[in-house]
């Protein structure tokens, strides 16, 4: 049996995650998976009521007990410094060593995309963002603060072995998938240091897979590649911020942060899913969220596991309900939220 912590956040999760869950449960239902759903109350309602983010045993029973967590989104206006979701989130991507943030873009409906020749991109991108390291550490600090003469140094942190890992999760994903080269982005003429530990690296390992094609491009370079030329791409491995800004990109290309689920993956041990559009309250409890990046979590899930023909109909229902005009308002449709996920769950009982 594998064991799925639920855990739908603040403001908008809470809406999506009961979609995805609502999936997941039908999927497990038609399909006869050994399933185990269960709920944690991690979010800023607890926050506010117990004055309690998450605690030591919490955490050991999550990274001990569970194969798999689902998250909806943190973050909420009442939670100002959201510290809440700095220890959740975070605590969860360090204590558990999530050091790939695995991001896949992939045009679901060429309407979508507000490229001129959308059609051409239609084997979508994977992007392999180093998810413990670079400028997200924090290393560095203030002098003077507040004054005419303040200083601010922020440092971007990049180990061997940190770069080493991910480099060769991104190798072996493209070896597995048959994708036919790996692109490291970097920005190595003006970050020397940095650079030249990835530059090395990405040789290294990639020597390890001689079927395997293997390029560097800046990521300035290739900021503008991907909006001119985003079909001669394939997998991509960066930093922590270049995958930041890079993924986000790619998703709008490819039909918006609504439709863009990401996985925290440490292979083999530990995985954390969450569609990456926060918890964006100012919508909250309207009913317009859209669903969908949190039901295609569901699919990333479910491949990690090993249902691969489940995940393969969780993406394909998703990109049906996109073609028959089932969307949420971001994409320019009349459904609600619950209409979006029902649409979805139903068609999947439908195929069955």
């Amino acid at each position: 049996m594998a064991r799925i912590a639920v855990i739908p956040g603040d403001g908008i999760g809470v809406e999506v995650m009961a979609e995805a869950v609502r999936v997941l449960r039908r999927t497990r239902e038609l399909a006869g998976l050994d399933l185990e759903l269960r709920t944690w109350d991690l979010g800023a309602e607890r926050t506010l009521r117990e004055g309690v983010t998450i605690t030591e045993a919490e955490f050991e029973t999550l990274e001990g007990d569970y194969e798999a967590i689902l998250l909806g989104a943190l973050g909420d206006p009442r939670i100002a410094d959201d510290r809440h979701a700095r220890d959740i989130l975070l605590g969860l991507r360090f204590r558990l060593d999530l050091f790939v943030n695995f991001r896949p873009c992939r045009l679901l409906d060429p309407s979508l995309s507000p490229l001129r020749n959308p059609d051409r991109w239609s084997g979508g991108m994977e992007i392999f963002r180093e998810n413990t390291e670079g400028i997200y550490v924090n290393l560095g600090g203030r002098f003077k603060a507040g004054t005419r003469d303040e200083v601010a140094i922020h440092e971007d942190l990049s180990t061997w072995k940190g770069v080493e890992r991910i480099v060769r999760a991104a190798f072996s994903h493209a070896r597995d998938r048959r994708r036919p080269r790996v692109t490291l982005v970097d920005k190595a003429n003006a970050m020397p240091a940095s650079g030249a530990l990835w530059r090395r690296v990405f040789q290294e390992v990639g020597a390890d897979f001689p079927e395997v094609e293997r390029e560097a491009v800046f990521v300035d370079a290739m900021a503008m590649d991907l909006v001119r030329r985003p079909q001669r791409y394939g997998v991509l491995v960066t930093s922590n911020l270049f995958g930041d800004i890079l993924s986000d990109l790619a998703a709008v290309l490819t039909g918006g942060i609504g439709l863009a689920p990401s996985a925290n993956l440490h292979p083999g041990r530990h995985a954390l899913f969450e569609p990456v559009h926060g918890s964006a309250p100012d919508i909250a409890g309207s009913g317009t969220a859209n669903p969908m990046a949190a039901i295609l979590c569901v699919g990333l899930l479910l491949d990690h596991l090993g249902h691969v023909r489940e995940a393969r109909r969780v993406e394909e229902a998703v990109s049906l309900a996109i073609a028959e005009g089932v969307t949420t308002p971001d994409l320019e449709g009349t459904s609600s939220t619950e209409e979006v996920g029902g649409w979805i769950a139903d068609h999947l009982a439908n195929v069955a």
